[in-house]
């Protein structure tokens, strides 16, 4: 069985609304009826209807009043324009506010009949709210875990170059000093061994050197090696840590 479709008839005037039940009822219809805008808008709340039909010229809302209420609460119900006194400008107006056709008076049941018809075939389901997607939202943030491993190796560096960098001083502190002294002698042996009778002097001058400095060159091999033994583990753990950073 059929439902029956149910329309609401605003008028000022019962007659309009009688002609609408008397034409309509026999036909599947439901014709209920308003006395004006106001009194239509508070039956929109209370029950549901399938289609809208108002006069244009009505004391305190008029139609297109009525109309433009109905597309801003509902916009799902069509509504039809009923009017003796059509013009341009209110067709524009209406067309604006979302009505699906207009009757001009003087009504017949053929032109009721046939514009209910075509009003009720307008009908469209309400739209439910849209939902974001919450699990593209929750994704996004995993777009940015490649950045994370560079700066976690970014630092790891600075911190390793904050601790090293007093021991890499006392190397620099502890070698300088042999190392000009070493260019020092370096020079002078170069500017004597020119001359022949220093030649003797030096070869047993670089002998006895070598004797006196050999503790001092093994003092700095114990200083150093520690630390590039250290050095080479942290590179070493950090490169297992971490891994290789992921090509782009």
């Amino acid at each position: 069985m059929t439902a029956l479709r149910k329309v609401l008839v605003v008028d000022d005037d019962p007659v309009v609304g009688a002609s609408f039940n008397r034409v309509l009822s026999g036909k599947g219809y439901i014709v209920v009826a308003a006395e004006n805008g106001a009194d239509a808008l508070a039956k929109l709340k209370d029950e549901k209807f399938d289609a809208v039909f108002t006069d244009l010229r009505m004391p305190g809302m008029d139609g297109l009043q009525v109309a433009e209420n109905i597309k801003a609460t509902q916009p799902w119900i069509p509504v039809v324009l009923v009017t003796g006194y059509g013009s341009a400008a209110n067709e524009a107006r209406a067309r604006a506010a979302g009505v699906v056709d207009f009757l001009r008076k003087p009504l017949s049941p053929d032109m009721i009949e046939d514009s209910a018809a075509n009003a009720v075939r307008t009908v469209t389901t309400p739209m439910a709210p849209v939902i974001a997607p919450i699990a593209v939202e929750a994704a996004a943030p995993s777009e940015a875990q490649p950045e994370a491993q560079p700066a976690k190796r970014s630092q790891l560096k600075n911190i390793a170059l904050f601790l090293s960098a007093p021991f890499v001083g006392l190397v620099y502190a502890v070698l300088l000093p042999f190392v000009g002294l070493g260019m020092l002698l370096w020079f002078a042996g170069q500017a004597l061994w020119k001359q022949p009778k220093a030649r003797e002097a030096l070869r047993a001058g670089k002998v006895a050197l070598q004797l006196a400095v050999a503790p001092f060159v093994g003092l700095a091999y114990l200083i150093v090696l520690p630390f590039a033994a250290l050095g080479m583990l942290a590179w070493m753990a950090t490169k297992a840590a971490f891994g290789r950073a992921p090509a782009e």
